[in-house]
């Protein structure tokens, strides 16, 4: 299955509507090389933050939408840092045809207050309980950016990184591998850092 390509950053064809898997990868380059349209990009970003450091767990984000075309993401937790990038398909009318843009945020873990992981379970006729899928939320200290002009209409609420992966979307992989970086973060989340 292929939905049609987007006139904006993957070249011409169909682009996939299932990306290969990354979640047997247990180092971020290969997992990014197997499943990010760019991972060139992603990588070169991503190393300069790093400098050595090392990737204790991650996780992979990709779709198509029908508006800005390849959306990806990158989360890494190194420990003390989440370091985020994402990677966007400009629209037509915002740049030249191929263009897109490339995001770096950098989060250090003791702004995390909350964790949340939410699985939703199924139970087959023998009885036997597998994972549809995964929600997980880390809720940061910082507060959100909202729309400008709603300060007014709105109080004020905290960032948050959320991340999701079903069957359908991931796979039982990916589900497992989000699930393990939710595990991490949270382990690491009120300690000291290094």
């Amino acid at each position: 299955m292929s939905r049609p390509a987007y006139g904006g950053g993957g070249g011409g064809g169909d682009l996939p509507a299932v990306f290969p898997d990354w979640s047997p990868y247990q180092d971020l380059e290969s997992a990014a090389r197997a499943y990010l349209r760019d991972p060139d990009v992603a990588m070169e970003a991503l190393n300069g933050v790093l400098r050595g450091a090392s990737v204790l767990g991650f996780t992979l984000e990709r779709f198509v939408n029908e508006v800005n075309g390849v959306w990806q993401e990158v989360a890494i937790c190194d420990g003390s840092r989440l370091i985020l990038w994402h990677g966007e398909d400009v629209p037509p009318d915002d740049g030249p045809a191929g263009s897109m843009t490339s995001s770096l945020r950098v989060v250090p873990v003791s702004t995390v207050s909350e964790v949340g992981c939410r699985r939703r379970l199924s139970r087959n006729p023998t009885g036997q309980i597998r994972v549809d899928s995964i929600d997980v939320y880390l809720l940061l200290s910082s507060l959100d950016e909202g729309v400008p002009g709603d300060e007014a209409q709105l109080p004020p609420r905290h960032d948050a990184l959320r991340f999701g992966k079903t069957l359908d979307d991931g796979g039982a992989g990916q589900i497992a591998r989000l699930e393990e970086f939710a595990r991490l973060v949270a382990s690491v989340v009120g300690r000291p850092t290094l």
